[in-house]
């Protein structure tokens, strides 16, 4: 095929191996809209539960599926000496700790763990916050959420006392032997007691996948473009070969 002076000679190899090519990122590039699609949807879910009525939280055990990113309400008492500091908690660019203290449900074995909110940590660390706990019973509510929280660790073992690197509720559990949910809650009660309760919202990530779908695509427009410029050449003509 000639265009004004220009003509398409595709060799076969260099057409088989660009479309295969631009088929397998076309490919992964409408797996990442798939994926983009599954996470907005499922934040949509998560977003429809936040808006529910909260629930209250049995003594029997529950699935974290079943009450995860819920509005829940749990009455018991804490136990202030199983008390743990999860380390490196970043607030306005700060450094602290948010307390975890364990609230055992009504006047069962059942326990639940209670992320308090965020301390600042004080320039000698070795002090560790002083943090008000209530006495007898109380009602706590808050939004339900994984009660295994971890981020990059170096060693299994970054337990120092009461300062925790990440909570490992198995981890937590052979510590100090309490019968645990699997859901912790963010407290969101408006207690005076010093602690900042400003929980994110968690993102959906679909943002992430819509990124990857957008450089997979662009890179099959640009195999494409240059699989085409390899395969046109300039026609000479008859007056330039007699020259």
């Amino acid at each position: 095929m000639t265009i004004s002076g220009w003509r398409f000679t595709p060799r076969l190899w260099s057409t088989v191996a660009a479309a295969v090519v631009i088929v397998i990122m076309l490919q992964l590039g409408n797996w990442q809209l798939s994926r983009a699609r599954e996470k907005e949807s499922r934040q949509e879910q998560l977003d429809s539960r936040s808006q529910q009525p909260a629930v209250a939280l049995p003594a029997a055990p529950v699935k974290l599926e079943d009450l995860q990113y819920r509005r829940i309400e749990a009455s018991g008492v804490y136990l202030p000496e199983y008390t743990i500091y999860i380390d490196n908690k970043i607030y306005q660019g700060v450094a602290g700790y948010h307390i975890i203290t364990p609230l055992r449900v009504g006047t069962s074995s059942m326990h639940v763990l209670v992320n308090r909110g965020w301390a600042a940590a004080d320039p000698d660390r070795s002090k560790l916050p002083q943090v008000s706990t209530p006495d007898g019973s109380v009602r706590v509510s808050g939004v339900a959420t994984t009660a295994t929280q971890k981020t990059l660790e170096l060693s299994s073992e970054l337990v120092s006392g009461q300062v925790w690197a990440n909570l490992d509720l198995e981890r937590y559990r052979t510590a100090t032997g309490l019968t645990l949910q699997p859901v912790m809650i963010l407290q969101q009660d408006d207690v005076k007691d010093g602690l900042v309760r400003q929980w994110v919202r968690p993102d959906s990530g679909a943002g992430k996948n819509l990124g990857y779908a957008f450089q997979w695509f662009a890179m099959a427009l640009a195999v494409s473009i240059i699989y085409l410029v390899l395969s046109v050449k300039r026609e000479h003509s008859e007056s330039g070969k007699n020259k």
